[in-house]
């Protein structure tokens, strides 16, 4: 069963004093609670230390109403000397909802002695804060140049999961009734673990455990006086008197420009343009057609949604974090200009039997999740909402529907700017290396572009572009069918569950697809409507009326690839040759141990899942190569491994 998120609640006392009832947390007065998170940022020599820099990181134990984060922002935005991307990563196990963190911000907000900046970035923060549901939540702000990484659930699960390099801690300390002390010596063992050489800390901890751990953890500690009278601060950076680490925390690539080659210009293509250009990179994207979003992602509509299973297992977590950080980053495009036509009435998952909805029931409770996430519709419900009959309830997700993939796609490339050239109409042959860079060559061995980076984001031609040998991908034939306006009753939402059923904007409603693996066929089939449309009637009996015959319907064809587990290939591809050559010493490898081919990364195999995972897997990517902390646990991060393959072979001693 997974852990439930439980919010905190605030309430405020007569003197102004912010309580959390629940927990015993006291949020101090606004202006007290400034000056307490000044003093943090001077403890750990800020804003000094981020001069120069590009990313600077900062991890807080403790997330709270944010106060330390908002005077953190607000000095980064006072400071003509400041770094160029400050990622801010807090663990945070008892958020506040929005409404609660709104009432603790307005109270800073209205002390005098705060500045316009803290006022403005506290607005941002309660516009922005994210879902209450488990797991990492990324929000950018000030155009991507301040990242903030919510980590809701678990502290010390959440920070020996966390894939970062940090350069600063917060360390907050709670021993309050509710709560684990955030300061365990397992927490401080994590948080060393991805401290950079040099990294700071400051904490008002005195406690004499905190400070073993600290000491057998490679961190030094010195006490610093306070003048206003507050407990001292106590400060140190980790500097460890051994090596105490079998792998070292993420550094960016080492590349002479920063330029990439993104081959494949469909949702994974787009995304990944988009991100590496937002980070400063010049990015040529080679479409072997002669325009964007032409194969599936061409397709006049795809539904949107997480999964939701009893034992929150990989696919659950992945598809939730791919969820929710797709639709920030869909608002993000919106705000800078770079609309695109999607759904804003929710999505329906109804279940297949009766079975089926105990289990969504079952995946339901034991997630407890909030109802702006997904609400359970019984029967009755799911009739009420879509005024048509159905067999079975199921999920409502109010944030789920329809996406036009094309035109996303187009947003994205947009959103690039002038930082993006498209290569259209040209198809690579092949990838060669020469020195520290990689050219794209056509058919004739001509050069078609040359980066240190390569992104492979062309579906089932990554596998044959890269040479690997150890992963496979399926294709999949899926033929969707649209029957045309004043065929069928009105649906107020997309509807999924064996088939699907979306209403698109002319009146017309696409209903799909077929599902047949390593069928290459791109004509148009009856017997693929026919499937549609049965499918169709027994999702919603009720919602097609009078048809043209099933051989005069149009529809569109369009291939899938797929993997064998069914999670994408995301992330830097595998030196094969070399892991094979010395397999012996690999058998009880884990990723981080596998040899990379240097400047290649794959983001392929995403299935009929594109717009849930192009976002997430574009800002993984990105991450990796600037050295910044992942958008993903290192759980997760490994699963979408494109790699992950390999490594089984390798323990099953089945290569070498």
């Amino acid at each position: 069963m997974p852990d439930r998120l439980v919010p905190a609640t605030l309430a405020v006392r007569d003197d102004g004093t912010l309580v959390s009832p629940q927990y015993g947390d006291l949020h101090r007065d606004a202006s007290c609670a400034l000056a307490h998170a000044n003093r943090m940022l001077a403890g750990n020599g800020l804003p000094a230390r981020w001069h120069g820099s590009r990313t600077f990181t900062i991890v807080e134990t403790g997330f709270g109403a944010g106060g330390r984060f908002l005077a953190t922002w607000a000095a980064w935005r006072d400071d003509p000397q400041r770094c160029e991307r400050l990622h801010f990563v807090a663990v945070e196990p008892h958020p506040f909802s929005r409404d609660d963190l709104r009432r603790a911000v307005s109270n800073m907000a209205e002390c005098a002695t705060i500045s316009e900046n803290v006022s403005t970035c506290a607005a941002a923060l309660v516009d922005a804060w994210p879902m209450l549901v488990p797991g990492l939540h990324r929000l950018e702000f000030d155009a991507g140049r301040v990242v903030l990484t919510l980590a809701f659930g678990n502290a010390q699960d959440l920070l020996q999961r966390l894939v970062a390099r940090a350069d600063a801690f917060y360390l907050g300390h709670r021993a309050s009734a509710g709560h684990d002390d955030s300061l365990s010596a397992d927490v401080i063992r994590a948080l060393a673990r991805i401290a950079a050489e040099g990294a700071t800390y400051a904490t008002h901890s005195h406690d004499d455990t905190v400070k073993h751990a600290l000491d057998t953890s490679g961190f030094t500690h010195r006490d610093v006086d306070d003048c206003a009278g507050e407990q001292a601060l106590r400060v140190g950076e980790y500097a460890p008197r051994w090596h105490m680490r079998r792998h070292e925390p993420p550094r960016a690539l080492p590349v002479s420009e920063r330029s990439a080659i993104v081959i494949g210009a469909g949702l994974a293509g787009c995304a990944v343009v988009e991100r590496l250009a937002a980070r400063g990179w010049d990015v040529t994207l080679i479409e072997r057609h002669e325009r964007i979003a032409s194969e599936a992602s061409g397709n006049p509509a795809g539904v949107f949604h997480p999964l939701m299973t009893r034992d929150d297992n990989i696919a659950s977590r992945l598809t939730r974090t791919g969820f929710l950080h797709a639709l920030a980053r869909w608002r993000a495009l919106e705000a800078a200009g770079h609309a695109f036509a999607r759904s804003t009435h929710g999505m329906i998952h109804l279940a297949e039997s009766a079975d089926d909805f105990i289990r969504m029931r079952d995946a339901f409770d034991a997630l407890g999740t909030p109802s702006d996430y997904a609400s359970l519709l019984d029967t009755n419900a799911a009739r009420a909402h879509l005024n048509l009959p159905v067999a079975h309830g199921g999920l409502l997700f109010p944030q789920g529907g329809a996406v036009w993939p094309a035109g996303l796609c187009a947003a994205q490339f947009a959103a690039a700017g002038e930082r993006a050239t498209l290569v259209a109409g040209t198809e690579v042959a092949r990838l060669e290396r020469h020195g520290d860079a990689w050219r794209a060559l056509d058919a004739a061995g001509g050069t078609l572009a040359e980066a240190p980076v390569v992104v492979l984001a062309n579906a089932g031609d990554a596998v044959r572009l890269a040479g690997l040998r150890h992963v496979a991908v399926q294709p999949v034939r899926g033929q969707l069918t649209l029957l045309p306006p004043g065929s069928t009753a009105p649906l107020p939402c997309p509807t999924i569950g064996d088939g699907y059923a979306v209403p698109l904007d002319d009146g017309t409603l696409l209903i799909g697809a077929t599902f047949e693996p390593d069928d290459v066929d791109p004509s148009m089939r009856t017997a693929g409507h026919i499937d549609n449309l049965e499918r169709v009637r027994r999702l919603l009996p009720g919602l097609i009326g009078d048809l043209p015959a099933p051989d005069a319907l149009r529809g569109r064809v369009a291939f899938r690839w797929v993997v064998a587990d069914r999670v994408p290939l995301i992330g830097p591809l595998a030196d094969e040759a070399q892991a094979v050559a010395n397999a012996r010493s690999l058998s009880g490898a884990k990723a981080r141990d596998l040899p990379r081919t240097a400047g290649l990364y794959g983001a392929f195999g995403y299935g009929s899942r594109g717009l849930v995972w192009a976002a997430l897997g574009a800002e993984l990517i990105a991450s990796q190569l600037e050295g910044e902390p992942l958008p993903l646990e290192r759980e997760l991060a490994d699963a979408v491994d494109p790699a992950r393959f390999l490594i089984r072979a390798l323990r099953g001693r089945h290569i070498g």
